[in-house]
């Protein structure tokens, strides 16, 4: 996955507006038209940066003739210290006016590959993946799910619209994991997915026999989830969920899992600590 500027500029656009309103009385009362500025984003906690062109953008949509510099590239890793990360040169105005969006989107977005790359990190040598689930920043996703892939993650289902997740209340309001699976079928596209979500291992039974593609395991303890990997047997694609972290994600990946959802990713992610500072 990728950014492209069409998913992003009208996002960081957004920020500007808001932040920006009628005008940036501080910096339009006190800094000269004509002034310019050279400045340095540091990055000031150990982490994944993500979110470079995020800054980019904001910058040049207030100065499109300042020079972004790049000092690494998203993915890469810092350590503890003031650590140079990217260059920026143009009218002092826009930069200042710029400053807090620009920081703002790279801290929420290094956050979510730092925390990603941690928990990947804790499950190596296992077969399991780490994935995002749906409980995103209302209008950030593709930014966070992005910052998920920086991260070494994968992306669970962008939206509502390109997979099928049946979960518990589908299932109560259709009948039956049978005839929600079956009637889900009839009604899609050959290419598209079904997942169900389980709790029991009469659930996982039920679940194999209607050919699900994906079984989402909710709220089983360790016992049970090895339990109903033995159960599919290959027959479809095993999904952890619920209260994953860094003490349980590798004693989850252990029982033999093929994917590890964790909403924590992007819903609580800590912002990276990252400064602009203008040169003197």
């Amino acid at each position: 996955m990728r950014l492209i500027s069409l998913q992003y500029e009208p996002i960081v656009r957004a920020a500007l507006i808001e932040d920006v309103g009628a005008g940036d009385i501080t910096t339009e009362s006190c800094i000269p038209a004509d002034a310019r500025s050279t400045a340095v984003m540091l990055a000031k906690s150990p982490g994944v940066i993500a979110g470079l062109a995020l800054a980019e953008c904001a910058f040049h949509l207030l100065d499109p003739d300042a020079t972004w510099e790049p000092l690494v590239e998203d993915g890469h890793r810092v350590g503890e210290g003031r650590v140079p990360i990217a260059r920026i040169s143009g009218q002092s105005r826009a930069l200042l006016t710029a400053e807090r969006v620009a920081l703002n989107f790279m801290q929420r977005i290094s956050g979510v590959a730092t925390i990603t790359a941690r928990l990947v990190s804790l499950v190596e040598g296992t077969s399991a993946v780490i994935v995002d689930t749906r409980k995103t920043t209302p209008g950030l996703r593709i930014l966070e799910k992005y910052g998920v892939r920086v991260g070494g993650g994968r992306n669970h289902r962008i939206g509502l619209y390109d997979s099928v997740l049946i979960k518990d209340n589908h299932i109560k309001a259709c009948g039956s994991i049978g005839l929600a699976i079956a009637t889900a079928r009839q009604n899609i596209g050959h290419t598209v997915k079904i997942e169900v979500e389980v709790s029991t291992l009469e659930q996982v039974a039920q679940a194999v026999e209607a050919q699900a593609d994906i079984i989402l395991l909710d709220h089983m303890d360790y016992d049970q989830l090895r339990a109903s990997v033995a159960l599919v047997n290959g027959r479809a694609v095993t999904e952890a969920s619920d209260r994953i972290n860094e003490r349980t994600v590798r004693l989850v990946a252990e029982t033999g899992v093929d994917v590890i959802s964790v909403g924590a990713l992007t819903h609580s992610a800590p912002a990276m600590d990252i400064s602009l500072d203008f040169n003197d």
